[in-house]
């Protein structure tokens, strides 16, 4: 089966250069846009698209997808029978929401139409057009879709396995830990919080100051705080990466009195014994490794991308999927697109990241295999709803270097009672009824053509 649709149209800059290298990715383009499907397929037909993960991303654009071409014949490869509203988990966290109303099962949100492949992908040959399963199948596609999120890499730091779940150490970024998250700040009565940022890039940078700051204000509220000793450990150099929102959360880390320290990395962690270990890099670049007891321990992990997609030809050097900031396609495979978490555009990692990466994806997917130029283009945007206190939420809407994109015509630095229903009850219930349907509510990106 031949790749449909005179895509090349989308590649013509490069004919008109002079630059031999020019020349040679055109040359290039145009022998994949021709490339037959390999017959080693365990399918009867290669199909219209492939999208490599059942997450936010994949079940996400699948359902814009057909809603545009209800004909398409798309397959999602996903292992999981479970499907997580992650997002939430800082709220379960917090004790302010039902983790049992962050899952669903798979099956009832594989959007209607889509073939469901329950398996796991272990290797990309998009010189081939081929995903290939852990099971030993193989997928032939004429345009594929990759967004498997990433992977949350505990083991880079030293017993924090082992000790995850007990003894004080505990993650939102888990289902299973969000709850247990909550018992210890309701029944921490003193001593040592501490709350770890491993090195970006991670997904929802923010996340790890919003546990600091829920369960803060738990405790002030509780007339607890005064015998916390608080204390946010950051592998990052400031606060937070736009700059603007910095002075409204410097003021609630002020409230409660919480200390902050800078490019301190959690290295290891001995759960038993409750002492976390870290590496700080000083101000002459040297890192000293130092240790401290605590008796809450609230651990954001490392995080890359899957294994498959960093040895693939697809990824960047530093293993994410390689795409155009703006346009979400490949640069050297053109029926490929990518977006979610694994994408190496550098837009925060978000679910807010995703509702406008899918218009872009999904409008340029269908003017390549259809021969148009793409007239949608990615602006960089993601939200990080910072839940500084119960009821309080500072919405941090931005996009390409640092820019406010704020969706109402609010100041984003204000934190609002607003923006906490909003995140707290409007977009939980939004997640399960439109998004995942497919619908675009406020999706489209401010840069077109």
């Amino acid at each position: 089966m031949n790749f449909p649709g005179n895509i090349s149209s989308n590649f013509e800059y490069d004919s008109r250069s002079d630059n031999p290298e020019d020349k040679d990715m055109q040359a290039n383009v145009q022998q994949r846009l021709t490339q037959p499907v390999t017959s080693a397929c365990n399918w009867s037909d290669a199909f219209d698209v492939v999208v490599i993960g059942g997450g936010t991303a994949g079940i996400g654009v699948t359902a814009s997808l057909l809603r545009r071409r209800p004909s398409l014949r798309i397959a999602i490869v996903e292992p999981n029978d479970k499907h997580y509203y992650q997002p939430a988990w800082t709220l379960v966290g917090g004790g302010a929401f039902d983790v049992a109303k962050t899952v669903q099962a798979m099956s009832r949100v594989i959007p209607k139409n889509a073939h469901w492949i329950q398996a796991a992908a272990k290797k990309i040959d998009p010189d081939s057009n081929l995903v290939r399963l852990e099971d030993g199948r193989s997928i032939g596609y004429e345009q594929l879709i990759v967004c498997p999120g990433l992977r949350l890499a505990w083991e880079q730091i030293e017993g924090l396995e082992e000790a995850l779940g007990k003894n004080g150490v505990t993650s939102n970024y888990r289902y299973d830990l969000a709850p247990y998250t909550w018992s210890l700040v309701r029944d921490l009565k003193g001593g040592k919080a501490v709350f770890t940022q491993p090195p970006m890039p991670i997904k929802c940078a923010g996340a790890p100051q919003k546990a600091m700051y829920l369960s803060c204000d738990q405790w002030l509220r509780s007339g607890r705080l005064n015998d916390i000793d608080v204390e946010f450990n950051s592998a990052a150099p400031v606060l937070f990466g736009v700059a603007a929102f910095v002075p409204p959360l410097m003021e609630y880390v002020k409230r409660y009195e919480a200390d902050l320290v800078f490019n301190s990395n959690l290295v290891k962690v001995d759960g038993e014994n409750r002492i976390a270990y870290f590496d700080i890099r000083r101000t002459d670049g040297e890192v000293e490794r130092i240790t401290k007891s605590f008796d809450m321990l609230h651990v954001a992990p490392p995080q890359v991308a899957p294994e498959f997609v960093r040895q693939s030809p697809l990824a960047d050097a530093a293993g994410w999927c390689e795409v155009n900031h703006k346009t979400l396609q490949h640069p050297r495979y053109p029926n490929v697109f990518a977006l979610g978490d694994v994408c190496s555009s550098p837009n925060a990692k978000t679910a807010a990241a995703v509702r406008k990466q899918i218009v872009v994806v999904a409008d340029n997917l269908l003017a390549a295999k259809e021969g148009r130029e793409f007239e949608t283009h990615y602006d960089g945007y993601g939200s990080c709803p910072l839940t500084v206190e119960r009821g309080k939420v500072i919405l941090a809407e931005f996009g390409f270097g640092g820019k406010l994109l704020p969706t109402f015509r609010l100041d984003p630095t204000v934190p609002r009672f607003l923006a906490w229903v909003l995140k707290a009850r409007f977009l939980p219930w939004f997640y399960w009824h439109g998004f995942l349907k497919g619908r675009e509510w406020l999706a489209r990106p401010s840069v077109t053509g």
